[in-house]
């Protein structure tokens, strides 16, 4: 019996150490990018010792990938919740809020992203064949159907989606700037999306 709760005790300590490291380098290389950060500076921000870190990870570009791979999977959540048979510009609306709800909760997350596809994705290439592609040809004809229905304004449904990632995104890649610009005591997020709302459902009610 001992032995197993011994067992149980470093399995949530590996588990605890591992969620450590992440958020540290999630921390690190949202700042710095892969190129600037360093194993040191995990180990700094985490807490943990490198040769503790790379007992869980075998590498800087160990944990970047992990990220990645785990950043991916939030980031197609919103679209994919894009329903086919739902209101066109509610559902469109919604897929908007959904990203500015993620720019306030994932800043770090959006700026990793920002700097990976910056550097020409070379860790997350494979992702954005697999992944992303396919999901954005699936949804772009979802918005294309709509148009010719006349259910949307007839617009590119590959330039909309660009404009709402660029959009949405800029409040977390460019915080620093929006924090110089504005007032700290402005919702800026709540601001944003009301302002995005009226100006996408303008562009494209029928």
């Amino acid at each position: 019996m001992p032995e197993q709760n011994a067992t149980k005790k470093q399995s949530r300590i590996q588990l605890r150490n591992r969620q450590l490291i992440a958020e540290a380098a999630l921390d690190v290389f949202s700042q710095h990018g892969f190129r600037g950060a360093t194993l040191d500076q995990i180990a700094n921000v985490s807490g943990l010792s490198k040769p503790n870190i790379l007992y869980y990870f075998t590498g800087k570009e160990d944990i970047y990938v992990s990220l990645l791979n785990q950043l991916m999977d939030r980031w197609l959540a919103p679209l994919r919740e894009m329903n086919p048979d739902g209101d066109p510009l509610e559902e469109i609306s919604a897929y908007l809020c959904r990203k500015m709800e993620m720019t306030r909760d994932l800043p770090r997350e959006s700026r990793l992203f920002a700097n990976e596809i910056i550097q020409g994705a070379p860790r997350m290439k494979s992702h954005l064949d697999s992944d992303l592609r396919p999901l954005f040809a699936e949804k772009c004809a979802v918005i294309q159907r709509w148009m010719d229905a006349g259910r949307l304004a007839k617009s590119d449904p590959r330039h909309l989606i660009f404009s709402i990632w660029a959009t949405t995104q800029h409040y977390a890649d460019f915080d620093t700037q929006i924090q110089v610009l504005m007032p700290s005591t402005e919702n800026t997020i709540e601001g944003g999306t009301e302002f995005l709302l009226k100006m996408f459902r303008a562009t494209l009610h029928p």
